[in-house]
């Protein structure tokens, strides 16, 4: 065995992160030794020389020139000799579907491991589609929807009643929709599914609850400019989608104060019709018996209008050089930003690889290069986004110190650059494809998880195969496809820069990066405060 051993490990401090190695010497040290280094710690300093001196006077006499140093032979590297098999076909498990003549859409996947059965109901409709004037109406209707309780049980004694049987029903909304979630023990199904139908068929919107909603929403806007990450993500977004767009836009003192109870009703009788609803149950059940329950309470429910998504243009941000000041800060967050593509795109599989070689972990192009190399960023990374139904973001991100800001913006320009001009090498598509498909596979190990995602695929309209035909795709892609999705996709002349900073701190200034326009990150105050 060696008798040096090395061993790397990260420390991080609050503002950056060190390599640093160290040596362990296993097993004990001779006593001679040990008595001798103590010895020379106890004399004085006339004394170490001293003793140096006589030590190397008793030391054989050495030739004049010295002998070439032996070549060192290469350390053996058996790991390599491992075979490592292929994997084997992605086959999951799917969830039975039915769909029911009302046009709703069940999903049923047993797992008889636990005795446990989690559910979901998901309708259509989410902040996307919220009027404007009142961004926020979802977020809150979420939360009072759940806090008001029905009209045969407040939220209140919903709780307590929860408590007692370990069990939980939920309520949230999120962009493109609105859920309730419930779970519980197996032998208490029955009575948990029925209260969360009741919550389902018969809410009871309060006013007071509205209010405690307002009042937390209120509150995460005031603080909304503490984080340097968050003002970084929101800003970027809207300089891609646009400032007013339905994925970008932001609740307001204005916008949430707007909302009343007569908005939270009208969304739940909107929204909440059966062929806009897609609910799914995993756990111990018999799928038989589950799909009896199921239809014997929403195939009574009749057909509605289901809310249509809005229509909106993606033309990308106007490229420049952005800049939010935060002068309490002494590092700066850049966001390199420009629009994405959709997961139908039939690239999806290329522009994966290509995410991976670019800034999928330590090893990649990215991170070796600003970070390893030349030591300009704590964290950096990115990837071209893509989402189900819209274009995601292609974000590039650092975070560095002031004085580094510029230099590390032109760093991860460079290598994004590099990606039109470097084919990846061998060893890049293999790890990047091996990189891929093993935390593909770790998404969809468990049977909740395949549900899931089977879910969000009938939601989105995509063929419930797609998870399949994934691998296929990531193992066809070859050097060439990464480089063609690379000069098809990727134009940094498109490409919009922000920095949020210190902008007393940043030098050479952003300036030099092309003409910096300031952003006002201000919150609007609330309607009737006084002006400050």
């Amino acid at each position: 065995m060696n008798l040096l051993a090395t061993e790397t490990r990260m420390t991080k401090p609050a503002d950056r992160t060190v390599n640093s190695t160290r040596m362990r010497m296993p097993g004990k040290i001779p006593s001679k030794c040990f008595m001798f280094v103590v010895a020379c710690a106890l004399l004085p300093a006339g004394r170490h020389l001293a003793l140096a001196q006589a030590a190397t006077a008793k030391q054989p006499a050495t030739k004049t020139a010295a002998a070439a140093p032996a070549k060192t032979p290469p350390q053996a590297q058996p790991w390599k000799k491992i075979p490592i098999p292929p994997l084997h076909a992605f086959k999951p498990v799917q969830p039975r579907r039915i769909e029911l003549s009302n046009g709703l859409v069940i999903f049923l996947q047993e797992d008889h491991e636990l005795p446990f059965i989690d559910g979901t109901i998901l309708i259509r409709g989410g902040n996307r589609e919220a009027p404007a004037a009142k961004v926020g109406l979802v977020t809150m209707y979420g939360e009072a929807w759940r806090t008001s309780g029905s009209t045969t049980k407040t939220g209140d004694a919903l709780d307590t009643e929860l408590a007692e049987k370990a069990a939980s029903i939920e309520t949230g909304g999120d962009g493109a929709s609105t859920s309730l979630s419930w779970g519980s023990f197996k032998q208490d199904f029955d009575s948990v599914f029925g209260e969360a139908v009741d919550l389902l068929l018969h809410p009871a919107f309060k006013a007071d609850k509205l209010q405690l909603a307002q009042r937390g929403m209120a509150t995460s806007i005031s603080r909304r400019n503490d984080n340097a990450e968050g003002i970084a993500g929101r800003e970027s977004t809207m300089l891609v989608y646009g400032k007013n767009s339905p994925y970008a836009r932001e609740t307001e003192y204005a916008t949430i104060g707007a909302v009343t109870l007569d908005d939270l009703k009208a969304w739940h009788n909107r929204t909440v019709v059966p062929n806009g609803i897609i609910v799914s149950v995993e756990g111990d059940f018999d799928s038989s018996a589950m799909e009896a329950k199921l239809r014997k309470v929403f195939e009574p429910l009749s057909r509605g209008t289901v809310i249509e998504s809005p229509k909106v243009d993606f033309p990308g941000p106007k490229p420049g050089v952005y800049f939010a000041d935060k002068e309490d800060v002494n590092q700066s967050t850049v966001e390199i930003v420009g629009l994405g593509t959709l997961r139908s795109n039939p690239d999806y599989y290329a522009l994966s690889v290509m995410n991976e070689i670019f800034s999928g972990g330590f090893g990649s192009r990215v991170f070796q290069y600003v970070r390893t190399k030349l030591g300009l960023a704590y964290a950096v990374g990115g990837a071209y986004g893509t989402t189900y139904d819209h274009p995601g973001v292609f974000r590039s991100s650092a975070g560095t110190k002031s004085v580094s800001t510029v230099a590390a913006t032109q760093a991860v320009l460079e290598e994004i650059g590099r990606l039109k001009t470097k084919p990846p090498t061998p060893d890049e598509m293999r790890k990047a494809k091996d990189q891929v498909m093993n935390s593909f596979i770790f998404n969809y190990d468990t049977p909740e998880k395949i549900l899931n995602e089977q879910v969000l695929l009938a939601f989105y309209g995509y063929p419930p195969d797609f998870l399949e035909r994934y691998k296929d795709g990531i193992e066809k892609v070859t050097a060439a496809d990464v480089t063609r999705v690379a000069n098809k996709y990727i134009d940094v002349s498109k490409l919009a820069i922000l920095v949020v900073g210190n902008k007393s701190e940043i030098k050479p200034p952003l300036s030099t990066l092309g003409k910096v326009t300031d952003l006002d990150i201000t919150i609007p105050p609330p309607p009737g405060a006084p002006k400050k």
